[in-house]
């Protein structure tokens, strides 16, 4: 499979800049109109247990919110040292929008934006999170990406992962695609941490690109597969879900 070029870096300095040019970013989802409410539930960690998830469009950005009944953020992975079994912890907001929304193969899956942390694999390449000049030393840093979920009974019973690219196979990528055999894209939009709240922000480049869009909030934890083979990624774990039921009911203002 091919990896990044100079073209693709071009296209993700584009996104990225995009992605905070005149968001509202101020407010925390639970003080929104029209936010996905969840009652707090004492026996989740508390950084992950949603009390409200929100989408608004300004212009041609969108801001993804969600607040939290603890800090958000403040808990990351405990590294395994190794690919293989790698845990994820993350903050996801499922949507109604066709994966093609961003430059995924059409009708594959559900289009999700989240926010990961994991110690152990670096899944942008094209970014330096922490500053200190590698590219591929930051996985445990806050970072961003669109992924394509899909049912898979091979992570468990009813359970999730993100789509898999079979060898040979040549879908319809985004441009700021990681190399990895997955659907996933690392478009570096940052996430901003405000206490209980976390945001992230996404650039358009067609003011209505997201029209009609449904969402959802959702904490969960994600593993790599142990032995590397299909389904790679799996949702192992969910700490929480805005509706309750994963039924979609946001609707972005």
């Amino acid at each position: 499979m091919k990896y990044l070029t100079m073209k693709t870096i071009a296209a993700a300095a584009l996104a990225a800049l995009a992605s905070g040019a005149g968001a509202d970013q101020s407010g925390h989802a639970i003080d929104r109109e029209g936010a996905v409410k969840s009652p707090a539930a004492p026996e989740t960690r508390a950084a992950f247990d949603i009390l409200a998830a929100h989408v608004q469009r300004t212009g041609r950005t969108v801001t993804f919110r969600m607040t939290t009944n603890g800090t958000a953020g403040a808990e990351r992975p405990e590294p395994s040292g190794a690919l293989g079994g790698a845990p994820v912890l993350s903050y996801v907001w499922p949507t109604t929008l066709g994966p093609e929304a961003v430059g995924f193969e059409p009708a594959t899956g559900i289009l999700a934006l989240a926010a990961t942390s994991h110690p152990d694999f670096d899944d942008t390449p094209l970014f330096d999170e922490n500053g200190d000049g590698d590219l591929g030393n930051d996985g445990d840093d806050w970072h961003s990406h669109w992924v394509v979920l899909v049912p898979s009974e091979g992570c468990g019973p009813g359970a999730l992962a993100v789509r898999d690219i079979p060898e040979g196979a040549q879908p319809r990528l985004p441009a700021t695609w990681p190399g990895l055999p997955i659907f996933i894209d690392s478009p570096g939009y940052t996430p901003r941490f405000d206490g209980p709240e976390i945001a992230l922000t996404v650039g358009l480049a067609e003011p209505g690109a997201f029209d009609g869009m449904a969402y959802d909030g959702v904490t969960a934890a994600l593993r790599v597969d142990a032995n590397l083979h299909a389904p790679l990624l799996c949702v192992s774990d969910v700490f929480d879900v805005a509706s309750g039921d994963l039924s979609l009911p946001g609707r972005m203002e």
